[in-house]
């Protein structure tokens, strides 16, 4: 699975899991975190002199901080694509799949996502990274020329999943 995407495109590339848990940290934001703050905007605002109350502008700070986030997750909400992760068949790499590399003797297994999930940590590379778009569109048995940090790396692709 092949996708060509321009740099124009607003699209929110997510696996059901980067889904599950986007919707969780907006839900969390909404029902509990923000409230939280509502409340101990209102209590540092009882306080008093508002020109010298730091609970006040602290308060107000991370409630100004809370909305943006909240408005942030809406909009990915809003363009969302979900990727198909049932690549029982994949003849290429493409969003979604899981790819063995072997580079020397050391194999790895890297998971193509979409930029909110990527979590180098835990192999998960964004299909715009230099590797992901080094690895998209490759097959079982093909060598990939990667750019890294120290120096060019040879990988063969070994299994797409």
């Amino acid at each position: 699975m092949f996708l060509h995407m321009d740099k124009d495109n607003n699209k929110v590339y997510l696996t059901k899991e980067g889904l599950q848990k986007i919707q969780k940290e907006l839900d969390e934001l909404r029902d509990k975190t923000r409230p939280r703050m509502v409340d101990r905007l209102s209590l540092a605002r009882a306080q008093g002199d508002l020109t010298e109350n730091n609970e006040y502008a602290s308060a107000r700070e991370e409630l100004v901080f809370i909305d943006g986030r909240i408005e942030e997750l809406e909009g990915v909400l809003q363009n969302i694509c979900l990727i198909d992760e049932n690549h029982s068949s994949c003849q290429c790499v493409g969003l979604g799949c899981r790819v063995t590399i072997i580079t020397g003797e050391n194999e790895q297994v890297y998971h193509i996502v979409g930029e909110w999930e990527a979590d180098p940590v835990q192999r998960k590379v964004s299909h715009s990274s230099p590797l992901g778009q080094a690895l998209i569109g490759k097959k079982i048995g093909e060598e990939v020329a990667f750019e890294a940090p120290v120096g060019k790396i040879l990988y063969k692709i070994l299994k797409i999943e």
